[in-house]
């Protein structure tokens, strides 16, 4: 008895390439004689002789992976193998083969038994279904010295018979929806309308009649009649045409049209459209680049795979494994036997920490802007809302985005495929908190301290030539409490000389600035300078208001934020959702718990004071503390025709609250149109309905 184990796998591209070469620069140096040797030798290989049974069993299924059938065939002995064609045979081998996805085979020699030509092995096939084990028998002939192989269908399996067929089932694995806070549906499963013809119950004036068609489903005649002439249809096939949501006024209409048929689908559906495209992004089919890229992880041409937002972020969690069942049918249609099986797993449901009642009202508050909002829960870092606007609906990719629609996006000024709140944009007067609690650290800034009046419009000296530092408010005394109820620029200008550079920068660098926000999403990294180093003195100054090379990620701010109301510490942000979610912290003690009160006291009295800017976020039910900020863009300081930035940063500050919220809007090109208090008003809108529970 002879045991002996192979692996058949598949073979590098290019390795029959290389052994030839080597024979060939072989013979170029052997004589003539070993050269003649050599190629009888390779010839009578080929045929068989000199190689045993088992060596000849091993080298078919060797092939087997490699899917070179014609070297099977080459192998056999046609006459004792029933006289199979070679055709028949490659057709028999490919559609069972490949259509199990063999992707590993392993053969064990058991027993050889060189008087009846036999030879006893054990294989092992990996498939689509899983592991296939079985034990089997191989006949040889012999001639001349040479082995050939007796096929028989039952070598591919040994039950197999001639009238078999080896069939495979597959169990679609659902892919799990994506969920809110409180489990309404953002991504799942919904119903759609297919829209096809059947070609046999066209009328005679068929070009007329698909004309009408594709005005109804904004496709045009061209691809459907490419359509129709696939070749598989046949006169009363349904060929679908267009995927259309359900209506079924405008499905009546189609009916009406001969030769119409609409068949009722699943597809992925995102009920909040729009509203939160941006955060969830969609799904598509595959395409071949994608089953090459995901090679082994269960894709098939049918699949379909997340793109964009959480759709494709958690895509491993929503795919699923489709189930699959490889089995022998006989020729009355029964099952005979069980191969392999691979239990389907559908897809795990993704809970997000994301409120979809305060995702719509922020969209509906700001869909005609050029912007973005986030909103989170200060005390534990839950981000309960990410918006960006205008925006699209996510729902058009499922459903079959025609060209017109894509140009029309991809051409309108406003980008409203452009997601904003994964970006960085100059915050303005909204920074003046974090500078403020720098100079505080750094003891640059004395709280208490008048710094006196410097109208509107200061410079240190002249060496900043025609460079002034502006601000819109004269007060007294000039205060921290009031420089940030006033949003003073020219004292944040002056904090930031005291701090200087160099303690500026190491501060900002502690807070985030330069880093990748600890975040589900990845987001633009906030800066404060184009550069490593802030390098002038006017860019210092600048820096101190918000506005010089500092580009702020909107979540990022909202986290700094949170330092506030956290006694220092800065919250780590989260889109997950958990019961009882406790906060981590992102950025422990980044400031001490007396500063961020002293801050936050200011804070509170941006809104609740009739002179702060915020005043009119103000309400007697619920304490809120905010900053607001209008960031210039402009090209110089005598430029007037840059645009700005508005902002508006609120939050509640006593952890006491019920319904504690943060919320920081941006909007583009709010010059003329009140500048940062167009977005205050904004936001007190969606505060209201927030704290009235709608």
């Amino acid at each position: 008895m002879r045991q002996n184990r192979r692996r058949a796998r598949r073979r590098r591209p290019g390795s029959r390439g290389k052994r030839w070469g080597i024979i060939v620069a072989a013979a170029v140096v052997a004589v003539a004689v070993v050269l003649g040797i050599l190629l009888y030798r390779i010839r009578d290989s080929k045929m068989g002789a000199g190689r045993t049974p088992e060596d000849l069993l091993f080298a078919y299924m060797e092939c087997i992976p490699q899917k070179e059938y014609e070297k099977m065939y080459e192998m056999l002995d046609a006459t004792a193998s029933g006289n199979i064609s070679e055709e028949d045979f490659i057709a028999r081998n490919r559609a069972i083969y490949e259509g199990i996805e063999l992707s590993d085979m392993e053969i064990e020699i058991l027993e050889s038994d060189q008087s009846e030509n036999t030879v006893s092995y054990r294989t092992t096939l990996e498939t689509l279904a899983g592991t296939v084990r079985f034990e089997n028998e191989a006949e040889f002939t012999r001639e001349k010295g040479a082995y050939r192989l007796v096929w028989r269908h039952g070598l591919i399996f040994p039950d197999l018979e001639v009238t078999d067929k080896v069939r495979v089932s597959t169990t679609e694995a659902k892919r799990g929806k994506i969920l809110d806070r409180n489990g309404e549906v953002l991504a799942g499963e919904g119903k759609a309308a297919s829209v096809g013809i059947v070609p046999g119950k066209l009328p005679d004036n068929r070009q007329e009649t698909l004309g009408q068609l594709a005005q109804m489903l904004e496709t045009d005649v061209e691809s459907m009649e490419k359509k129709l002439s696939a070749g598989w249809v046949k006169a009363d096939s349904f060929v679908p045409i267009k995927t259309i949501p359900k209506d079924l006024g405008r499905e009546t209409e189609l009916l009406a049209i001969p030769g119409v048929m609409i068949s009722d689908i699943s597809v992925r559906q995102y009920p909040l459209g729009e509203a939160a495209a941006h955060l969830i992004g969609y799904v598509q089919s595959v395409t071949a680049e994608d089953l090459e890229e995901h090679e082994g992880e269960g894709y098939t041409a049918e699949s379909v795979i997340g793109r964009s937002g959480m759709e494709g972020l958690f895509e491993k969690q929503l795919k699923g494994e489709n189930g699959y069942r490889i089995y022998i049918e006989d020729a009355s249609g029964r099952e005979k036997e069980e191969l392999a099986a691979r239990p389907v797993v559908h897809g795990q449901d993704v809970r997000l920490t994301i409120d979809a009642d305060l995702q719509r009202m922020l969209y509906e508050q700001f869909r005609e802007d050029k912007g973005c909002s986030v909103a989170m829960n200060p005390c534990t870092g839950e981000v309960l809302a990410l918006v960006s606007t205008p925006s699209y609906d996510d729902n058009a990719f499922i459903l079959g985005l025609s060209d017109a629609q894509w140009s029309a996006w991809n051409g309108d000024e406003a980008r409203p495929l452009y997601n904003r709140f994964r970006q960085t944009w100059c915050p303005g007067s909204t920074f003046k908190p974090v500078t403020a609690a720098i100079g505080l650290s750094t003891g640059a800034i004395d709280p208490g301290k008048d710094y006196g009046s410097e109208g509107l419009r200061w410079q240190k000296d002249r060496s900043w030539g025609s460079y002034y530092v502006t601000t819109l408010h004269t007060y007294e005394p000039v205060t921290l409490e009031n420089a940030l109820i006033y949003s003073d620029n020219i004292y944040f200008a002056k904090a930031a000389l005291a701090i200087g550079a160099e303690d500026l920068t190491d501060a900002l660098d502690q807070l985030g600035f330069g880093q990748a926000l600890p975040f589900e999403i990845a987001m633009a990294k906030s800066q404060y300078s184009n550069t490593d180093t802030i390098e002038t003195e006017i860019q210092l100054v600048d820096s101190g208001y918000g506005q010089g090379q500092v580009l702020v990620n909107p979540l990022h701010l909202a986290c700094l934020y949170t330092a506030f109301c956290n006694e220092g510490n800065i919250i780590k942000p989260t889109l997950l959702y958990q019961e009882e979610r406790a906060a981590e912290y992102w950025i422990p003690e980044a400031f001490s718990g007396e500063i961020a009160g002293q801050v936050q006291n200011a804070l509170i009295e941006v809104v609740n004071n009739p002179n702060g800017t915020g005043y009119d976020a103000h309400r007697e039910d619920v304490v809120l503390a905010g900053k607001t900020g209008t960031a210039e863009i402009k090209a110089s300081q005598t430029d007037t025709s840059g645009t700005e930035l508005g902002w508006f940063a609120v939050y509640t500050p006593e952890r006491a609250t019920e319904r504690p919220i943060m919320i920081v809007s941006m909007v583009e090109d709010v010059k003329g149109r009140g500048g940062s208090g167009y977005v205050v008003e904004k936001d007190k809108q969606v505060l209201e309905a927030w704290f009235a529970g709608n």
